[in-house]
């Protein structure tokens, strides 16, 4: 090797070993990125009135590094990887091996390590990737190949090695360069300096509190009419709607902007003064003189509490009207206390009485015109549907899928004292946003589903505020009914309404938060290998609140993220995707939402046919239920493709194309509801007869097997067998082989269908008390 060869050989070895050096925990080579409007509304100074919930230099948390994942190593080709084995000579890969395992023993090495951000469960995986990196590679960076040479010849110490780890565990996890600025980002203590238009203006804060039909929020409207200019926030289009038209009947011109629609009353689409709008489309910058909050206590929301402290927080308005329970008083003070805001009380107590009744209904033959059965599933529904029907009833159906068109129009047919329906079942629904003419609530069930702060499904009694929002409904003020009543259907379930009812509400404690748009792009400046799905974990276990907040579920949001990682997106687009609202539990509406991403990617627009033949339309009338779920999912995602429209215009164009045919499609699933129970009847009929038919075949594989030596007589009780006492098919292809093998009889079929039909029976019951026993521990250890 000629000399000059030698000379330059050395000279870049020294530049690779000095390029590796440690630096030091505290150098941040990207802060100077963090400048901007966002850093700044993070980390300014609050109101010298405001007060500190929690100290910002308290010790931070340390992050969950389960969910760091290590990125592939990328080798440098241009990179002269032969100069250390010419320096040196090849490496022995069996003596490596034993060096590399004495390196990963040191106890000294490993605390190292963790001073410099590898805990256990980093250090190992990063020495996995580094190991089988030296390993496996046919040839290593000069410097690295010189400082394994010395130490298998003895010539080094195996802590030379200690920063060529370090050097490798920051390429494949990158965030360790970078923590104390994803800390920072990730900083949610003072959410209040978020909007600086709004600490801006001095804002008068009102908190009109009352249970439901107690006219708190007709007093804020009135307030808001009154105005020059104003926002109405409530939490369903229904409720944005009904001020909608309320405003406009009152001459106070209004618009209207929800998720999927955007009305103006200007003919040239200038914006009104007024506004009624559902509470996630507020908007924080634009200056009103009032503006009002509805169901203020949906703050603890686990999903969309974040809405309502943004609305509290943000609102840019002389005069903030807030109308919820008064369960939210001190917390809502204790929030504006934080920003310099005092707030005044207006109580405000229920208009009609209603009682609780001391006897169950107990029988479907029990109901009286007025009565809403409140059940928590689809199914329930459906059940109880049937029974009044078959009992000379008619009933009118209400539940959460429902378009906002069919739920009015079921709201009129049992409003309308001219028509022969007298009877609403539905669920929770009911709650808000309709206007209902109810005499008595009675509660088929006190379980409902519900999500847990992890996003665990789980069922629960209802709480005191969900069942006193449920019961107010009855005998509301302007209905013809002027006293309320409330009840269950089982008489098992009937005291432990009367002690939910009887208890305080829990007061609210803490406000939801969710992670922007803005500081996801940092979180990904600093991390641009990483999914967005990895991006929302990593921001919420790196994430500080204090004591008046928590951070949302974001499973949703993950759940429609892994989704469509696979599809090139840019990442604000890929945000949007996520925060829409869709029904996961909807396989079509799924499907539907990873075309429209995967079109929208291409970057060709989603128009009007695309969007027909997607869904095959025209749709004809359902003829099952299995069709009205169907029909229900299609207008789901055309209310997605409204929702897309307004934050990409130009790749969904055809607004009134899709808004018309989804009119005509909320006209369809009427008709469906209207006549429920002849779908009910024609669902049953054909699960009846893919049941008959199952066990047709099976009688004919039975019979071609035997030996033909089954008697005759048995057919008829085969036949009996399918059937029990209570009419319902059960699963003949068991029963039909033991009467066939003379293990049953027809009224032992029967005997055993009513055994479990009871012990159903005694399961629902002893679920309502286990979930019951629980409510109570939990309220105890509150109390």
């Amino acid at each position: 090797m000629s000399v000059n060869r030698c000379v330059y050989l050395i000279s870049r070895v020294q530049r690779q070993i000095s390029a590796v050096t440690p630096r030091s925990p505290g150098a941040l080579p990207r802060a100077s990125h963090l400048s901007g409007s966002l850093w700044k509304q993070q980390h300014a100074v609050l109101p010298s009135c405001s007060r500190s919930v929690s100290s910002n230099n308290s010790s931070p948390k340390p992050p969950d590094t389960s969910l760091f994942v290590p990125l592939a190593i990328k080798t440098d080709a241009a990179a002269d990887w032969s100069v250390g084995a010419e320096l040196t000579q090849p490496l022995d890969k069996s003596e490596l091996l034993k060096v590399l395992n004495r390196f990963y023993k040191r106890k000294e090495m490993q605390k190292l390590a963790a001073d410099h951000g590898l805990d256990a469960r980093l250090f190992h995986q990063a020495f996995i990737s580094f190991r089988k990196y030296v390993l496996e590679m046919t040839s290593l960076s000069a410097d690295l190949h010189i400082i394994l040479n010395d130490i298998c010849y003895g010539a080094g110490h195996i802590d030379d090695m200690y920063p060529y780890f370090m050097r490798h565990a920051r390429q494949i996890f990158p965030m360790l360069d970078c923590m104390d600025d994803l800390r920072k980002i990730s900083d949610l203590r003072v959410p209040a300096n978020w909007y600086p238009e709004a600490r801006a203006v001095q804002r008068k804060v009102v908190f009109h509190a009352g249970p439901t039909n107690s006219g708190k929020t007709y007093h804020a409207i009135q307030r808001y009419l009154a105005a020059k200019s104003g926002v109405y926030c409530g939490p369903l289009k229904l409720l944005a709607h009904e001020i909608f038209e309320k405003s406009n009947e009152a001459g106070v011109p209004c618009d209207l902007v929800t998720g999927e629609e955007r009305t103006f009353m200007d003919p040239e689409g200038r914006a009104a003064g007024h506004v009624a709008c559902t509470i996630e489309m507020c908007s924080v910058t634009t200056p009103y003189e009032v503006a009002v909050i509805d169901e203020i206590q949906m703050i603890r929301d686990s999903s969309r509490g974040w809405a309502w402290t943004r609305a509290l927080l943000g609102l840019c308005a002389e005069e903030i009207h807030i109308c919820g329970e008064p369960a939210a008083i001190d917390f809502v003070r204790e929030l504006m206390y934080t920003t310099g805001e005092e707030v005044e009380v207006h109580t405000y107590q229920r208009l009609t009485p209603f009682s609780v009744l001391n006897q169950a209904v107990e029988s479907l033959d029990n109901l009286r015109p007025g009565d809403c059965i409140v059940c928590f599933s689809k199914n329930d529904i459906y059940s109880i549907s049937r029974q009044i029907e078959a009992r000379g009833l008619e009933c009118a159906v209400i539940y959460g899928s429902l378009p906002p068109g069919t739920k009015l129009s079921q709201a009129k047919k049992f409003n309308d004292p001219d028509d022969p329906c007298k009877i609403l079942v539905a669920t929770d629904a009911i709650g808000m946003g309709l206007n209902l003419s109810i005499k008595r609530i009675i509660f088929n069930s006190l379980v409902k589903p519900s999500t847990n702060e992890k996003g665990e499904k789980q069922m629960d009694t209802l709480s005191t505020s969900q069942a006193l929002q449920i019961a107010g409904r009855a005998g509301r003020f302007a209905s013809k009914f002027k006293e309320g009543q409330v009840t269950t259907m089982h008489k098992d379930d009937l005291p432990i309404l009367q002690d939910i009812l009887s208890q305080t509400v829990d007061p609210i404690e803490t406000a939801g938060l969710h992670p922007t748009a803005e500081q996801i792009e940092m979180f990904a400046y600093h991390l641009p290998d990483a999914t967005l799905s990895n991006l929302i974990d990593i921001f919420v276990s790196l994430s500080q609140v204090d004591g008046l907040y928590f951070v949302c579920n974001i499973d949703d949001f993950k759940f429609l993220a892994d989704m469509i990682q696979h599809i090139p997106l840019n990442l604000r687009s890929r945000y949007v995707f996520c925060t829409a609202p869709i029904n996961k539990k909807q396989p079509f509406v799924c499907t539907s939402f990873l075309k429209f991403a995967r079109q929208f990617s291409r970057d060709e627009p989603l128009t009007f046919d695309w969007v027909c033949r997607h869904v095959s339309w025209p749709l004809t009338p359902p003829k099952n239920i299995k069709d009205l779920v169907h029909l229900e999912a299609v207008h789901d995602v055309l209310d997605l493709y409204l929702w897309l429209s307004y934050r990409f215009m130009d790749m969904f164009p055809d607004t009134a194309l899709i808004r018309q045919i989804q009119r005509e499609l909320d006209d369809i699933i009427q008709q469906g509801v209207q006549n429920i129970t002849r779908l009910i009847r024609a669902t049953d009929t054909s699960a009846t007869g893919r049941l008959q038919t199952q066990s047709n075949r099976q009688s004919t594989t039975t019979s071609s097997d035997s030996s033909g030596t089954a008697s005759s007589d048995q057919s008829p009780a085969t036949n009996r067998g399918q059937r029990g006492g209570s009419g319902k098919t059960i699963d003949s292809s068991l029963t039909s082989r033991l009467v066939r093998e003379g293990l049953l009889t027809s009224d032992l079929v029967r005997q055993l269908q009513r055994e479990w039909s009871q012990e159903k029976k005694h399961e629902l019951k002893n679920q309502s008390a286990t979930s019951y026993n629980t409510y109570k521990e939990k309220s105890k250890k509150k109390k």
